[in-house]
Order: C-alpha cells, then sequence, then structure tokens
C-alpha cells in the first residue's frame, strides 16, 4: 500500500467505475426513491462486475491479503449500504427510533471495518483522528467561514423550503437534547461511513476526484433520506465534495469531523429557531 492509501496495484480505473457506479447508485435507490429491490440489484451488479474485473486483473478476490481487490472493497460498500437502509431514516427522536438508528448506523460502520480487517486480513480502512499534524492558519479560517456560511444558508433554508418539517417539532428541554445528541452523532457517523469507508475503498481503484464524485451521490442520497430535501442539494452536494477533499488535504478524521460538527450545531441551532419562533430570532436573520 502506498502511504497515500492508493493501492499498488489497483484495478485499471476504466474497469474499476462500473462497479463503482453501481453500488454508490444503489444509494439514491436506497434512500431517494426507497426502492429497496433496486437497490439490492444495484448492489448484486456491482458485486458480480467487480468479480469479473478481479478476474481479468489476476487479483485473487478471496485470498487473505494479497493485492487490494474490487470485489471485496464494493462488498464493503454494500454491506454498509445495506444494514443502514434496513431501517427508516426520518428523523425521530423518540427511544425506539434512536436505537434502530444507533444500531444500523453503528453496524454500517462496525460490520464492515471487521469484514476487512479479520475476514479479509485488509487494512484499508482506518480512522486517522490525529493524522496530519498540526492545523494551520487556513484550517482555522475554514472552521470560522463554515460556521459564518451555516448561519447565512440553513435558517434560509429550513424556513423558506419548510424543510424544517422533515424533523419532529423540538418544543421541550428533552426534545431539544435530544435533537442536539442526535444531530451531533450522525454528523461523526457521516465522515467515518462516507469518507473513511467509501471514499477511501473507492480510491484504491479510482482517481481521487472519481472517487469523490461516487462518495458525494452516496453521502447526499442518505442526507436526503434523513431529511434535507427540496433544494438541500445545492449546499449538500459541494459540502461532501469538499469533506473528500479536505481529507485529501489534511489527512485528519479529526479535522472533517470538526467541520461537520460545527456546520452541525447551525443545523441543530436553525432547526430550534423554525420549530419555536421567537427563541433565536436576534441570532438568525430569517424569521
Amino acid at each position: 500500500m502506498h502511504p497515500s492509501g492508493r493501492a499498488t496495484a489497483p484495478s485499471a480505473p476504466v474497469a474499476a467505475a462500473g462497479p463503482a457506479l453501481a453500488v454508490c447508485l444503489a444509494a439514491p435507490a436506497l434512500f431517494v426513491f426507497e426502492i429497496t429491490w433496486l437497490g439490492w440489484l444495484l448492489a448484486a451488479v456491482a458485486l458480480v462486475l467487480a468479480w469479473i474485473v478481479d478476474r481479468r486483473t489476476g487479483v485473487a478476490s478471496f485470498r487473505r491479503g494479497g493485492s487490494p481487490s474490487l470485489l471485496r472493497d464494493v462488498s464493503l460498500i454494500a454491506v454498509g449500504l445495506l444494514v443502514v437502509s434496513s431501517v427508516p431514516l426520518a428523523a425521530e427522536l423518540d427511544n425506539a427510533a434512536m436505537l434502530r438508528f444507533t444500531l444500523a448506523l453503528g453496524g454500517g460502520v462496525v460490520l464492515p471495518y471487521v469484514m476487512s480487517r479479520f475476514l479479509y486480513h485488509d487494512r484499508a480502512i482506518r480512522f486517522p483522528w490525529r493524522a496530519g499534524g498540526r492545523w494551520r492558519a487556513v484550517q482555522w479560517v475554514w472552521l470560522a467561514a463554515v460556521l459564518v456560511l451555516g448561519w447565512l444558508i440553513l435558517p434560509f433554508y429550513f424556513i423558506t423550503s419548510g424543510a424544517y418539517q422533515n424533523w419532529p417539532v423540538v418544543d421541550s428541554a428533552d426534545l431539544i437534547t435530544r435533537l442536539f445528541v442526535g444531530v451531533g452523532a450522525v454528523g461523526i457517523w457521516d465522515e467515518l461511513f462516507f469518507i473513511c469507508i467509501t471514499f477511501v475503498l473507492l480510491r484504491r481503484h479510482l482517481p481521487d476526484w472519481a472517487a469523490n464524485v461516487l462518495q458525494a451521490i452516496v453521502f447526499v442520497s442518505f442526507l436526503w433520506e434523513l431529511g434535507y430535501r427540496e433544494w438541500a442539494p445545492a449546499f449538500t452536494i459541494p459540502f461532501a465534495l469538499l469533506q473528500g477533499i479536505i481529507f485529501l488535504r489534511t489527512r485528519s478524521l479529526g479535522y472533517i469531523v470538526t467541520v461537520h460538527l460545527l456546520f452541525d450545531a447551525v443545523v441543530f441551532a436553525a432547526l430550534v429557531h423554525a420549530h419555536n419562533p421567537g427563541m433565536l430570532d436576534a441570532v438568525f436573520l430569517v424569521r
């Protein structure tokens, strides 16, 4: 493995593109259109195509260790997607819903990690929390910019589009606390699955830009079912792509999680503001 995380002998990018695209298109099928059978079919097609690519490139798909296998890597993404899609992802804050989210999203990260490490004897999936060294001045500036951009965009989006109604009403201290925990937890999970699993595995076989576009498809599809609908892709797509680029530059899970949590802090405040007129009117421009 090259230090950058790219495979030393990757599948030919053109050949790998088909299976990679198929498994990533399973995400909009599952999360946007909610056609379960189509999502499973696309995942199955991706696995078959990946096996064919491995055969043609001389990679032993099921040999422990060895050269990166497109089939193994696609299977890890597919497993994660199918586990996550096993529960409804509409935002809810009751105990049962939060338990379902915890089990499904946790399984969507843990199962691919365990399969990669202990079944495939591969260490492609890592969570480099403190990699990249000390944060540079430009990184600190970007954190401030994220807060400002979120403050400008998110209240306008939630209120003018009515998208805040995709989240339950939070009009008590208990519900507001649950929303805060849920938004933050999902934000951390996003980076674990979309960047540290999907993006990293795709990069072993595709150019960085292609892997980033494909992970963004998965990222935005998940956010759509979660409640970021209407014109949300106008900012969720750039956000997903930027997170991939930032990870390439910093190699730091800790940094991209910090970016995401700052953005989600504004998401949380904007949702509370939208559901409770008058509570945060002094903070936001849109009422």
